[in-house]
């Protein structure tokens, strides 16, 4: 007899005690490292993840299982967008429960900014990783106050200690840009605060002058007073110096005021040029992220935290510059000079965009870049935003126009002359420079813009049409409230290709590829490298494949080892391709070995067949994608029979085949592999009813069975009573007999098919050997279906008939042409050509009624045409081969004239 254990009546208070423990010593972790130094404590954190977030959300953040996240699993990006969820939505609740006002705009400022990792959310469980990393690290090895002995982290239950300081990862360029422009925007809040103690100073100088202006006044009457009455009032020389006592203090405090605001004018410039040089940068990385998002690089387009620091910084430019006139009015003198010419410059920088550095300028931006890609004849779009527009002249409209240039002309748009060649001709090239004052946006936009013609430039070696680039080049004058001049602005597009011909399209998307991922922000239009590191292109693959698919999945390392096999042409799969560098020519000039086209060609192919067909698939991690056959061996050598996995065609463009595992008849392990599935192929019929047609393939590698993996992908036929045969379409695989060996879902051994191996893999109809008079005829069993449901039928199935079915018997006699002539001309000379073909029967006069026209041109099988049969005699007589089945026996009868509805079917025999 079993004795039940008594309980503990402990036990649940020490797990209680345990719990809370473990929870104070975690707490404990963050509490020693804010006594960790200032500078220290800056460099842990990044903009993307502010001390903020560590201070407020320190206790759940180290509750949370960070360190067990697996980056290279695919469900853990799922888990880190929850993780932010419930951060952005903890500093929420934190922000409307705060009452200071500060406080809250900061925590509601920073929820806002961490939507960056929405697009990344990978990135902030490699951000909280590092960042607690580096904590723990930094207070096992440093001997800072308040952290007790040194080297020493709390006991028992703390996190485990990682054995090396790891530097912490780049923060997101999105999450740069979002930190970074909280900085900028304090920094003109800052600008601006100097400019109003500027004015501060002024405005005190002034009353300081009219107050000593006042004195003065009274000093000169209480002179003239003391001289003429100086007997009369004693106080008079008294009042005379207290007065003089103030007008020196007055000017002395003037001269004080005057002094400081040199100062902070000169601080005042110096502040606004560097402000001025971070938004331009910021205008580069926009410009940057707009030119990576050409391949599917994450991107904001929104321009209105831009517009707003341009146009606050054209206001302290002009602000300043006018208070620096007034100083120097007072002055009599010109104290401002190098201020006034710094202010100029950067006026003209921030609105006068003039040559090549119009790349850079921070007032004219295109904000929908035109197709990069633009075929002539063809209609196009695009959109040129002006951030100042809230400071133009509303009295005087301004017009964009809009020219093509070349490269060339591109890079010497400074020189006089440059633009005096013109090499395109645009249609609707001019459009208005229009404010819209619900948006406060400043732009113009061409709907209907074309290219009529485009001059091209000599071609050197192995160039062509699709290498050389040209862009869009926009101008205009605008003229800006509170500055006497016009100015004339300049920016221009992003490298276009053109093109005159839809077959020109993949070759100048292999450009413009090379060109986004590649050139660098601040480069001289419009260089490339010739040569990249495959880390690189890599990242490029990826990006474009995610976007151009729109699927989550990324290329793992397995797909990324192939492709570099296959750009490379080394099929070593233990290689290590990492330090390689890319070429051009690599990349889209020079042909695969053994192939008829390009590296990107054939990616390109792959991406647009996955794109419209295996999306879904692809995402489902159904298909293994890019694999090497030498990698395809090691992986199905060892597997079960009927194993197969589904990857990208080697030797088509855009083609995807099935590999599967079988044993030959001598016991040996093959790998077969089923001719690729194309576009047009997956258009019949879909990938998922393709593979459930292939009875012999069962397991989807590993070992996951196939119908489990893609049931959802079956198409199901619907049941409708209209009348009407249901007709269904079936992929049949030549060699299926080999599925005989693997289990074909209990069906029996396929037989080999007749059809040529390029049909393989096609949709086959259901059609038997055709009628050769090369071979002796056997005559088929009996059987009452009409003629029509065994001619060839589309590749349908067609319904059972209704007849009941036969008993065996035995094969009928096999017949020779010279019989079955017989049977059709049984008189001696009535027909002497030794081939005939008996499916012309209708040509023929038989009892029971009239002739029967036969149209068999309609039925796609058969190949030829019908013709009459020669007369007697007639030498020389052709006839084309027909792919039809032989006759029945039902229509033998009824053609040697006989009652077939009375024919004794089980004692049937043809006349010998």
């Amino acid at each position: 007899m079993r004795i039940p254990k008594r309980a503990d009546p402990f036990a649940e208070r020490r797990r209680t005690k345990s719990t809370i423990t473990a929870l104070s010593l975690k707490m404990a972790l963050w509490k020693k490292v804010q006594c960790l130094p200032t500078e220290t404590l800056n460099s842990l954190y990044p903009p993307t993840f502010p001390i903020e977030v560590r201070h407020y959300l320190a206790s759940w953040l180290e509750e949370q299982p960070w360190d067990d996240l697996d980056l290279m699993d695919p469900t853990t990006e799922g888990k880190a967008l929850i993780l932010l969820s419930h951060i952005m939505n903890q500093l929420r609740r934190l922000a409307e429960h705060n009452h200071n006002i500060v406080e809250r705009m900061r925590l509601q400022h920073i929820a806002t900014n961490m939507t960056v990792y929405q697009m990344q959310p990978l990135q902030l469980v490699r951000a909280v990783q590092e960042i607690l990393k580096r904590e723990r690290s930094l207070l096992n090895q440093g001997n800072f106050p308040g952290l007790g002995v040194p080297g020493q982290l709390p006991q028992a239950g703390s996190p485990a200690l990682s054995p090396a300081p790891s530097p912490l990862p780049a923060p997101s360029t999105a999450g740069g840009k979002q930190g970074d422009d909280r900085e900028r925007h304090r920094a003109i809040e800052r600008l601006a605060l100097r400019v109003g103690e500027v004015q501060n100073c002024r405005k005190e100088i002034h009353h300081l002058q009219e107050s000593m202006n006042w004195e003065k006044q009274n000093y000169d009457s209480l002179q003239a007073q003391a001289i003429q009455n100086s007997m009369l009032d004693q106080n008079l020389p008294e009042s005379c110096n207290n007065l003089q006592n103030r007008i020196q203090q007055d000017e002395f405090k003037s001269q004080a005021f005057a002094e400081k605001r040199i100062q902070l004018i000169q601080e005042a410039v110096h502040t606004l040029e560097q402000t001025q040089q971070q938004v331009e940068l910021h205008i580069q990385s926009w410009k940057r992220q707009q030119h990576l998002s050409t391949i599917g690089a994450p991107f904001s387009d929104n321009l209105s935290s831009l517009q707003n620091c341009c146009e606050q910084l054209l206001t302290i430019n002009i602000q300043l510059n006018q208070e620096m006139i007034i100083a120097g009015r007072e002055s009599g003198a010109e104290p401002f000079r190098e201020q006034q010419e710094k202010l100029a410059l950067l006026l003209k920088t921030l609105i006068h965009t003039q040559g090549l550095q119009t790349l850079q300028k921070p007032s004219h931006t295109v904000d929908k870049q035109p197709p990069q890609v633009i075929k002539t004849q063809s209609k196009f779009s695009t959109t040129v935003r002006f951030l100042l527009g809230e400071r133009m002249n509303s009295g005087k409209p301004a017009v964009v126009k809009a020219q093509i240039i070349t490269e060339s002309q591109a890079r010497n748009l400074s020189q006089p002359g440059s633009l005096t060649e013109n090499v395109g001709e645009l249609i609707n090239n001019s459009a208005i420079l229009d404010h819209n004052a619900s948006t406060k946006s400043t732009s113009s936009t061409f709907r209907n813009m074309s290219i009529k013609r485009i001059k091209r430039a000599d071609r050197k070696g192995s160039e062509s049409v699709t290498d050389e680039k040209f862009a869009l080049l926009f101008s205009s004058e605008i003229n800006i409230t509170g500055c006497d001049t016009a100015y004339n602005i300049q920016v221009i597009s992003f490298p276009i290709v053109v093109i005159v011909h839809g077959s020109q399209d993949n070759n100048a998307l292999a450009t413009i590829l090379w060109d986004c991922a590649f050139s660098e922000m601040d480069r001289i239009p419009f260089v490339v490298p010739d040569r990249v590191s495959w880390q690189q292109m890599c990242d490029t693959l990826n990006t474009k494949f995610m976007s151009e698919v729109q699927t989550p999945r990324r290329l793992d390392n397995d797909n990324f080892r192939f492709l570099a096999q296959k750009i490379f042409d080394e099929p070593d799969i233990s290689g290590d391709f990492q330090n390689r560098m890319v070429s051009w020519s690599q990349f889209n000039k020079e042909v695969l070995p053994g192939r008829g086209f390009t590296f990107w060609q054939w990616f390109d192919g792959v991406m647009e067949l996955t794109k419209r067909h295996l999306k879904n698939y692809w995402t489902d991690r159904l298909i293994f994608g890019f694999i090497g056959k030498q990698y395809l061996h090691l992986l199905l050598q060892q597997s079960e029979d009927g194993t197969f996995l589904l990857r990208f065609s080697d030797s088509e463009i855009g083609g995807i085949t099935i590999a599967y595992v079988t044993t030959t008849d001598t016991g040996s392990r093959q790998i077969l592999n089923i001719q690729p599935f194309t576009k047009k192929d997956l258009e019949i019929r879909s990938l998922g009813d393709r593979i459930q047609d292939i009875t012999f393939i069962q397991f989807v590698y590993p070992n996951r069975a196939k119908n489990e993996a893609f049931n959802k992908y079956y198409t199901v036929m619907p049941n409708k009573n209209n009348g009407y045969l249901q007709a269904t379409i079936h992929t049949k695989v030549a060699g299926e007999q080999s599925s005989s060996r693997m289990g074909n879902g209990g069906g029996a051994p396929s037989t080999p098919s007749p059809l040529p191996s390029d049909l393989d893999h096609q949709t086959q109809m259901n059609l038997h050997t055709p009628f050769n008079t090369a071979r002796p005829f056997n005559p088929p069993a009996f059987n009452r279906e009409p003629i029509s449901s065994r001619m060839g039928n589309g590749g349908v199935s067609s319904a059972p008939s209704p007849l009941p079915s036969e008993t065996p018997r035995e094969p009928p006699t096999q017949m020779n042409l010279a019989q079955i002539n017989d049977i059709f001309f049984p008189h001696p000379g009535q027909f002497q050509h030794p081939f005939v073909n008996p499916m012309l029967y209708n040509q023929l006069p038989y009892p029971g009624g009239p002739q029967q026209d036969v149209h068999m041109q309609n039925n796609p099988p058969m190949q030829g045409v019908l013709e009459p049969f020669p007369e007697q005699g007639q030498a020389g007589a052709h006839y084309h081969s027909l792919d039809l089945p032989p006759p029945t026996d039902w229509e033998f009868v009824e053609l040697l004239g006989g009652d077939a509805s009375r024919m004794d079917t089980d004692n049937f025999q043809l006349p010998q």
